[in-house]
C-alpha cells in the first residue's frame, strides 16, 4: 500500500474512507462507466485490508446506484456521482444579500431563546430574545446547504416573520435594518459530515462540509444577527480577487 494511501491514520471508520476514496475514482474517470472495477480481492491486497471491508464499502456504492455486483462477474460501474451546481460563497455584505436569492428554503425548526452559542458570547452585547429557525436550502431541488439563524426578536417581528419561511435571511435583514448595522462579520472553516447532516445534504457520512458563522452587530453594539450554515463541500467555491 502507498504512503499516500494509508487510512489507518484516521479515525474515520475504514470502509468509509474507502468508499470515497472509489466514489473519487469514479468521479474522476479512473473507473469508468460500464467499466469491471478491481476485485475485492486486488483491492484488498492494495490497501491493506480485510476484503469484508472492501464489500463493505461497495456495499456504500451499490446503495447509491455507482456500481452494480454480479456473481462470478465482479462489479461495474453504472454511473458517476451528480455533478453539483457551483455555490459561489462572497465576501462582502452587497454579495451576500444576493447570493441565495431564487432557492427553495424549507423550515426544519423554530422557537424562541434567550441563549446563544458560547462561541458568539464576545461578540457584541446580546438582545433580549432571539427568533431561532433552522432551514434548508435547495437548488433545483438539490440541498446544498443547511443554514441556523438567531435573530433579535424585535427585529424578527418587522421582517414580517411570514418573508422568513420562503426568503433568505440576510436580504431581509438589510431591508429592515441595513442602516443601523455598525459591524459584520463572517469566519469560513473545513468539517465533516455527521449523520444528520449527511442526510440532509444527501451525501455520504463524513464528507467534507464547510462551516461559515456570521455576525451583525448594530450601531449600540448589540448583536442582532448571528448566523450559522453548513453547505456541502462538492458545491462550494470562494475566490478572492488579490488583485
Amino acid at each position: 500500500m502507498s504512503k499516500f494511501t494509508d487510512i489507518s491514520r484516521s479515525r474515520i471508520a475504514r470502509y468509509l474512507q474507502l468508499a470515497t476514496l472509489f466514489r473519487n475514482r469514479i468521479a474522476s474517470g479512473e473507473w469508468g462507466v460500464d467499466e469491471r472495477i478491481p476485485n475485492v480481492e486486488a483491492l484488498a491486497e492494495e490497501f491493506q485490508v480485510a476484503r469484508g471491508t472492501i464489500r463493505e464499502a461497495m456495499d456504500v456504492l451499490a446503495e447509491e446506484g455507482l456500481i452494480e455486483r454480479f456473481r462470478a462477474k465482479g462489479s461495474f460501474v453504472r454511473k458517476s456521482p451528480i455533478a453539483q451546481g457551483v455555490h459561489h460563497l462572497e465576501s462582502d455584505w452587497a454579495s451576500m444579500i444576493e447570493m441565495h436569492k431564487g432557492v427553495e428554503i424549507r423550515v426544519l425548526e423554530q422557537g424562541r431563546t434567550k441563549t446563544l452559542p458560547a462561541y458568539a458570547s464576545t461578540t457584541g452585547e446580546p438582545a433580549a430574545e432571539y427568533e431561532m429557525m433552522r432551514r434548508l436550502h435547495l437548488r433545483e431541488r438539490q440541498p446544498y446547504l443547511v443554514g441556523r439563524f438567531y435573530l433579535d426578536r424585535e427585529l424578527f417581528r418587522l421582517g414580517p416573520p411570514k418573508r422568513f419561511l420562503r426568503e433568505p435571511t440576510l436580504p431581509i435583514l438589510h431591508d429592515i435594518a441595513g442602516a443601523r448595522i455598525a459591524s459584520a462579520h463572517q469566519i469560513l472553516t473545513v468539517s465533516s459530515a455527521d449523520i444528520e447532516i449527511a442526510n440532509l445534504l444527501e451525501l455520504p457520512l463524513n464528507a467534507p462540509i464547510v462551516k461559515v458563522h456570521r455576525t451583525a452587530v448594530d450601531l449600540d453594539g448589540k448583536l442582532i444577527y448571528l448566523g450559522e450554515g453548513l453547505y456541502r463541500g462538492d458545491t462550494f467555491k470562494l475566490e478572492i480577487e488579490l488583485r
